[in-house]
């Protein structure tokens, strides 16, 4: 068997285990790009076989901490964030980097189910390690009992989208590589930091870092380094003892653009910005997407019909996704609208809704990945170059193969299935502009030269 068939063995089988369901299998598969399948996958990535100590090598376990009883935003790890679910941001970054294997602990069968959808496994945590008053450092203990494999852990904040593989990969080579038994994430702040005083105290507070007669420019100050809460990585032995025998410590410096922290409500449309400039999309990021498949019930269709006193069909289809259809194609992007004889339109209907539309329609007798890929064939593309929105469970073939797939709001599938993107507004709504938007940002965010829009001092 050569090592590419020996690796989508190992993959196929870790979906089975996780799914359990056809509709779980579908969306399971959305999250393995085609290049990963067509090129074997990342063995060490996707294994559900415990590496062996006698082997030499070190396991590598990405660990996301994920309980359900958060204060601030109730369930907030779940929460779509620009389209994806919090966690779904990490969780992506983490499953395209070295690690071997990732993991959720949760106590709530919500997060777990999620979890479950995009890719990684789930240590479901005891109720010792699930009250208000555990830490995180219980609840890794917890784990690495149950783990005996695991030999390095890397603890992922939920609450950092920005995060991307790379920052995963360096971290972790600190410790792989360089000897070093503790790596934290941090970022540079140019911030003066006074002393507090209690209120009966009558004298001036003090300066931690600046000399108020020579206050320097921001750009003469190197600034100091914060914990940026990103994610902190360390050998078993660290954790074992409480991280009170951390050996050699080193810091791993995130540049700011990319230092993005959740707590409250506040920072939600703040992050939610950051992350659609900054945010990791996946390895499909990098494909350019030349046919939108756009499903019309439910889509581009509010999925509501009305009848004439002649008895004919009437729908509805909002100006703002006819323009968003009239962005793609001005970008060289085919949109074709699907439909099949299951349809509740007829198929009269359904060629005026595409001519006032201004795009092609297909019309097939069954709407399925079989007869998108006779679309294709005759373009000669593949399915990283295909957009796909649809709403219904009999759509989750076509978006687990998509390179880019996207749901409406009011989808009754939405809450089901792993969509890359979960529009905001609902169909017939402006939910087909809302995606045309994010797929014209996929295409600029590809052609763009990877540090255009880094940050730093020197650039303020």
């Amino acid at each position: 068997m050569t090592a590419t068939a020996s690796a989508q063995d190992t993959t196929w089988s870790r979906i089975m285990e996780t799914s359990g369901s056809p509709l779980l299998l579908a969306s399971s598969l959305r999250m393995l790009s085609l290049k990963q399948l067509r090129e074997g996958g990342r063995c060490a990535q996707v294994s559900s076989v415990p590496a062996s100590p006698s082997s030499g090598h070190r396991h590598r376990a990405a660990l996301i901490l994920a309980r359900g009883g958060s204060k601030g935003i109730p369930l907030k790890n779940i929460k779509n964030l620009a389209g994806v679910p919090l966690i779904g941001w990490v969780l992506r970054a983490a499953l395209d980097s070295d690690v071997d294997s990732v993991w959720v602990s949760t106590d709530h069968d919500e997060i777990e189910r999620v979890a479950k959808l995009w890719g990684a496994k789930v240590h479901r945590r005891s109720p010792e390690v699930s009250k208000d008053s555990s830490s995180s450092l219980e609840t890794i203990q917890e784990f690495i009992r149950l783990r005996p494999e695991v030999d390095v852990i890397c603890h992922i904040q939920a609450t950092s989208p920005c995060l991307h593989p790379h920052h995963i990969n360096e971290a972790l080579q600190k410790i792989t590589h360089q000897g070093f038994s503790y790596v934290l994430s941090v970022v540079r702040r140019h911030q003066f930091r006074w002393e507090e005083l209690q209120e009966n105290e009558d004298r001036n507070p003090m300066s931690f870092n600046i000399n108020v007669a020579q206050r320097p420019r921001r750009q003469d100050w190197p600034g100091e380094l914060y914990e940026n809460g990103s994610f902190y990585f360390s050998t078993r032995k660290a954790w074992e003892s409480g991280l009170t025998e951390l050996g050699r410590i080193a810091y791993y410096e995130m540049p700011p653009e990319f230092s993005v922290d959740i707590d409250v409500d506040i920072d939600w449309p703040v992050a939610e910005q950051r992350v659609l400039r900054f945010g990791y999309f996946g390895r499909e990021e990098n494909a350019a997407v030349r046919l939108f498949l756009c499903k019309v019930s439910g889509c581009l269709t509010n999925g509501q019909i009305y009848m004439s006193v002649s008895g004919e069909d009437l729908v509805t289809i909002n100006a703002r996704d006819v323009a968003g259809i009239q962005m793609l194609q001005k970008e060289n992007i085919e949109v074709i609208l699907i439909s099949s004889v299951n349809e509740p339109l007829s198929r009269g209907v359904l060629e005026k809704v595409s001519q006032r539309a201004g795009c092609g329609l297909s019309f097939t007798e069954q709407r399925n990945a079989l007869e998108m890929q006779k679309l294709m064939d005759k373009r000669k593309l593949h399915w990283d170059q295909v957009a796909f929105m649809g709403s219904e469970s009999e759509d989750v073939e076509i978006m687990s193969q998509a390179g880019l797939n996207g749901v409406p709001s009011d989808a009754p599938v939405a809450e089901l299935i792993a969509a890359k993107y979960t529009c905001q507004r609902a169909g017939g709504h402006g939910a087909v502009r809302e995606f045309a938007e994010y797929i014209l940002s996929m295409k600029r965010k590809s052609s763009r030269e990877e540090n255009h829009e880094r940050i730093d001092r020197h650039n303020f």
